[in-house]
């Protein structure tokens, strides 16, 4: 995986060698089994029928932790096809919405189906390796898609490496981009609360490559893959922001920090961090660059 070599330490140093699987199959059955943990999507189905007019099967179908519809394409090694095979699903999927949906009302419930955010649709690749045509390719479709490389480490290891990420709405101006988090917080409050959503709407997109912005009703998502932040509207004084870091591991700061895993909230994340000043956001800075990593 791009450089990266693993070593086992118990007893004597030995190094986990990387390898392919024998077979797509493989690949796609681990996957599957471990989607939600792997890629924070929930398993929907596997090899999926198009029908009898398009002629294909999906590899597998998901909803993420935002409800958006997901394709997981699969490859071996290295396929110069698997770009425009997930595109093509995709487009179908565009025209099938109510077998879709129905397809998650069977699965997951009703509120589900209910929600599903078709406007975040995202394609998944999955495979051994990618060419720089495949990553020219996705920067130039406005698509959510992501190519990501897998590598087996002796025999229980699975590793997963984000090659690119593109969001459908990259294509957004950066102003417009900033614009769009003044609306509602200026509804609410004054300067303070427009200029504290800009503060950490500037962090969480600044902290690296391919950060996607999903936005729901009662949420905002920063995605990398998975979600690794989630931004509440505006209260009277203060900021709610979710992030996926194991309460357990940070102080908790009354006030400031709190486990919320007991707790029903908007969003995903275990560890709620309250903002009421730019000061906080500096605060916050590693517990968003903590979060970050671990998506």
């Amino acid at each position: 995986m791009s450089g990266l070599r693993l070593f086992n330490l118990k007893g004597d140093v030995t190094e986990a060698v990387p390898r392919l699987a024998e077979v797509e199959a493989d690949v796609q059955g681990i996957v599957e089994a471990h989607m939600e943990t792997l890629l924070g999507v929930r398993f929907l189905a596997s090899e999926y029928s198009t029908g009898p007019v398009h002629g294909g099967r999906i590899d597998s179908l998901g909803l993420d932790e935002n409800g958006s519809p997901v394709i997981v394409e699969y490859k071996r090694g290295v396929d110069a096809g698997v770009v425009n095979q997930g595109l093509f699903y995709l487009s179908w999927l565009m025209d099938h919405r109510a077998e879709f949906e129905h397809l998650v009302r069977d699965r997951l419930g009703v509120t589900a189906a209910s929600q599903v955010l078709w406007s975040g649709r995202r394609l998944i690749c999955i495979a051994g390796d990618f060419t720089r045509y495949d990553v020219h390719a996705v920067r130039e479709h406005r698509r959510s898609i992501d190519l990501v490389r897998y590598r087996l480490f002796g025999s229980d290891l699975f590793g997963l490496e984000t090659v690119a990420s593109v969001s459908g709405g990259m294509q957004v101006a950066r102003r417009a981009r900033r614009q769009a988090v003044v609306r509602p917080a200026a509804d609410v409050q004054g300067a303070s609360m427009v200029e504290l959503a800009h503060a950490v709407d500037e962090a969480l997109l600044g902290l690296g490559d391919g950060v996607n912005r999903v936005e729901r009703k009662t949420y905002r998502a920063y995605q990398r893959l998975r979600n690794f932040a989630c931004l509440c509207p505006p209260q009277r004084s203060k900021l709610l922001v979710y992030l996926k870091v194991d309460p357990k591991d940070v102080d908790l700061v009354p006030g400031f920090t709190r486990d919320v895993s007991g707790f029903g909230h908007h969003g995903t994340g275990d560890l709620e961090v309250k903002l009421r000043t730019l000061r906080d956001v500096e605060r916050a800075q590693d517990l968003f660059r903590a979060s970050y990593a671990a998506a």
